[in-house]
């Protein structure tokens, strides 16, 4: 075994597992968000996610179109693809729960469940229809931005992109303003008295509704963030590529304790570092017997252990029924 090589690669590993882990964290906030206050798994924020992953990609293509792309700020660049798909998706999520699940807030938990796997499937189909007729493929390749590719070399075997720098960064800074949103302000507040006890907040003068579908506006931005930021990092997108992101964050959600956002960020976090792990160190370890393919091994054995030894998660806890 070549342990110099396991330790000289270690650096760009844990960096790796870093922006993944962040990315996961993202997504599973949307996740988290819903199941919060509903107690409902949006099976759909894949597609919500990578819906806002295209809406930055057309407006990158617009700008390169326009000739404009290399004469802006990188930085302003990203700033307008952020709000435009974290505004994309906020939307798109607010219309799902408006048409596919508010009619069946009171029937069974199966029946939305069943509802959300139905609208993930249409909005698969219907972002490939749309990208079909208006580029004639529903593959994308995001533009490049020099700028975000250039590489800091901080030691012999560790290179730093800055988009990896972007993409943390961002991360964090959404992450801090979600935890300041739910715990510093009213509508934070109208979102925890709606999640403990809906027909007791709508007597305080609470518009349920609205908080819901406020909840769902800011799960989806989370999700659209994430998904620009997705593109800006890896570059390859089409409509399927949110399935297993998406399944992933999930994972990580209920790793962290699903319906807590600390643990949502602390799950994907796990779940990013372990995944780049495994691809790094797998082949090594095992001397080429099994390969970076079986990182997904990984991710869902987690999500059963979990389910089985600690259904709460790592950072929830347990909540008796009340009479």
């Amino acid at each position: 075994m070549d342990y110099p090589l396991l330790i000289a690669i270690f650096p760009q590993v844990l960096l790796d597992g870093i922006v993944l882990g962040f990315m996961y964290a993202l997504i599973a906030l949307g996740y988290t968000m819903v199941y919060g206050v509903l107690e409902f798994i949006n099976f759909a924020h894949s597609e919500i996610f990578i819906a806002g992953a295209f809406v930055g990609a057309e407006i990158l293509l617009g700008l390169r179109f326009l000739g404009v792309l290399g004469s802006l700020s990188p930085f302003l660049v990203l700033a307008l693809l952020l709000l435009a798909g974290m505004a994309a998706s906020g939307f798109l999520a607010v219309t799902v729960e408006r048409v596919a699940y508010r009619p069946l807030r009171a029937a069974p938990r199966l029946v939305p469940l069943i509802s959300a796997i139905g609208v993930s499937f249409f909005l698969q189909d219907a972002i490939r229809l749309f990208e079909s007729l208006w580029n004639n493929s529903f593959n994308l390749v995001y533009p490049t931005m020099d700028q975000f590719n250039h590489r800091f070399q901080l030691t012999r075997t560790l290179d730093v992109p800055v988009k990896s720098v972007v993409v943390i960064a961002a991360a964090l800074l959404m992450l801090w303003a979600l935890r300041l949103i739910v715990n510093r302000t009213k509508v934070g507040t109208a979102m925890r008295a709606v999640a403990e006890d809906q027909g007791t907040a709508s007597l305080m003068g609470i518009n349920v509704n609205r908080i819901i579908s406020l909840t769902f506006f800011i799960g989806g931005a989370m999700g659209g963030a994430a998904g620009v930021l997705f593109g800006v990092q890896y570059s390859l997108i089409n409509p399927y590529t949110g399935f297993i992101p998406g399944l992933k964050a999930f994972t990580a959600a209920v790793l962290g304790g699903i319906g807590n956002i600390p643990g949502a960020m602390m799950g994907g976090l796990v779940l990013g570092l372990l995944e780049a792990f495994a691809a790094s160190y797998l082949s090594l370890l095992t001397g080429g017997a099994f390969g970076a393919e079986y990182k997904d091994i990984f991710a869902f054995s987690i999500l059963i252990l979990i389910l089985i030894f600690r259904p709460q998660g790592l950072l929830g806890e347990i909540v008796k029924e009340r009479a």
